[in-house]
């Protein structure tokens, strides 16, 4: 035994705390979390809030029956949420990253191009490619979903293709392109739990991600069946396409923004910075290339003199970093593409994050999270079963809470102290609750996600669920690499980290 699982036995000997009662906040959650679903059709911009900090209230009380103190209880919380910040931080700069990349043109530029490899003969391959680059550019798989997707059902639909079967492709592409985008609040929320950091857990997903998206490819390329009907295939991508040249000046001029990025952080330069900056030069570009975006957004006519130029480009630039914006088309795919909703966009889920710590917190410091994983812990007697073992519990969540952000959320805080004493580092937790959290929560029909994908495509989840391939093969990739040890990262020792 570690002297942190002696630490954890400690206190839930300490305060007497049984499992059968430590259970009793994750039940009421997981109820609670269940009437949300019922009641309410977004249940992340309040109730579930609500529920944690609820849960996380019985916590406090049950503990301070077994002598578990409100001190002890604010002082986890405390500590709970002192360990978020940075992570805080990195979501609400990448709320004003999302702004400036989608008014410069960076993001529009990503889809235009993105929209060029289509290919009538593939049909299905060409759509998983296409999601991804979107869902890549934008960070969200339900904006990818309900903008490009629709259109490619409704492509597939004229190419006599099986709606079931596109949707799966659609998915697919949308969920692998939201993993890997530093954008995705997902993506950031995993690295967060797992005490990880942004772009090692990135680099880290993609031993499991790329080969789950190769067998996805190839599955698909199997099941593609060419169309003489190419005609109808390109005129849709087409139509986005001049919608998108017409609002927005499209170079490959426009790529040194994010390759600026994604140099920084080859360059292993602070995530938090490597974002400023390209917060920043995401504002510079859209100067340079898109003044009459920025005119729009700033709601005026053309300045006369420089100053009035310059508090127009001031009040846009605020006003796409803070609050966000839209822009309106004959093209009604672009008008629900283009368009970021800013720092603003982040505080549900900065809620959701600082309710989730008030409920870890409180339930680490009074023992019980000890006294609930200790079995499962026990269980897991190799690196392979502890990975098994988180995806399980992430799949368990996602069918009882509903909610991918808790299904993330829960099983990260209960594992992350014991991926530190079985000295495996963080990133190993992080990519697995997305292999596991994020990706299946889609395939639950009452799931939030599986209920808001249904109804934008309008295909049921248990139809397209069976061609949901990279969703389905994610999950089994990352628990066959635990066990098979292939990029299992252990803990850097005090001199690596030095």
């Amino acid at each position: 035994m570690t002297e942190s699982d002696r630490r954890g036995t400690e206190v839930a000997i300490q305060h007497g705390i049984p499992f059968w009662v430590a259970g009793f906040p994750l039940l009421m959650l997981v109820g609670l979390l269940g009437a949300n679903v019922w009641c309410f059709q977004d249940p992340v911009g309040g109730p579930n809030q609500i529920a944690l900090l609820a849960a996380a209230a019985l916590a406090a009380l049950l503990g301070r029956l077994f002598g578990f103190s409100y001190v002890q209880a604010i002082a986890g919380i405390t500590i709970s949420i002192q360990a978020a910040i940075p992570a805080m931080l990195i979501l609400l700069v990448i709320g004003a990253l999302a702004g400036t990349w989608m008014v410069s043109g960076v993001v529009p530029a990503m889809i235009y191009y993105g929209l060029m490899i289509l290919a009538p003969s593939y049909f299905l391959v060409a759509t998983v490619v296409i999601c991804a680059i979107v869902s890549l550019a934008t960070g969200s798989s339900w904006s990818t979903i309900a903008t490009v997707g629709v259109a490619l059902l409704g492509i597939g639909e004229a190419l006599d293709m099986s709606a079931a079967m596109t949707a799966g492709a659609i998915i697919s592409g949308a969920y692998f392109g939201d993993k890997l985008s530093p954008l995705s609040d997902t993506t950031n929320l995993a690295a967060a739990m797992a005490g990880a950091d942004l772009f090692t857990h990135i680099r880290h997903m993609l031993w499991t991600t790329v080969p789950s998206i190769l067998i996805t490819l190839l599955i698909f390329a199997c099941l593609s069946s060419g169309s003489g009907q190419a005609t109808v295939y390109i005129a849709q991508a087409n139509a986005l396409s001049d919608a998108l040249a017409e609002k927005f000046v499209i170079t490959p001029w426009l790529f040194l923004v994010p390759l600026t990025v994604l140099l920084m952080v080859a360059l292993k330069i602070n995530a938090l910075a490597a974002l400023i900056v390209g917060t920043g030069l995401g504002g510079v570009f859209a100067i340079a290339f898109q003044p009459e975006v920025l005119q729009t957004i700033a709601g005026g006519q053309p300045a006369e003199s420089v100053i009035g130029r310059t508090a127009q480009v001031y009040r846009a630039l605020m006003m796409t970093m803070g609050q966000g914006f839209a822009l309106s088309s004959d093209n009604p795919a672009m008008n629900d593409l283009i368009g970021a909703s800013g720092m603003a966009g982040m505080l549900n889920t900065l809620w959701l994050v600082i309710s989730a710590m008030c409920f870890g917190g409180v339930m680490e410091a009074s023992g019980m999270l000890a006294a609930l994983t200790r079995p499962i812990i026990a269980s897991a007697k190799s690196d392979g079963g502890l990975i098994a073992s988180t995806a399980a519990v992430c799949g368990f969540f996602n069918f009882t809470a509903s909610d991918q952000y808790l299904a993330i959320v829960v099983p990260g805080r209960m594992f992350r102290q014991t991926y530190r004493d079985q000295c495996l580092a963080p990133e190993n937790l992080s990519r697995t609750l997305e292999d596991s959290a994020t990706v299946t929560s889609v395939l639950v029909p009452w799931n939030t996600c599986g209920a808001a994908q249904s109804g934008v495509l309008g295909v049921a989840v248990l139809a397209f669920a069976p061609y949901c391939f990279f969703n389905l093969i994610s999950p089994l990739m990352t628990v066959l690499f635990g066990y098979w040890r292939i990029a299992v990262t252990p803990a850097p020792t005090v001199s690596e980290k030095a």
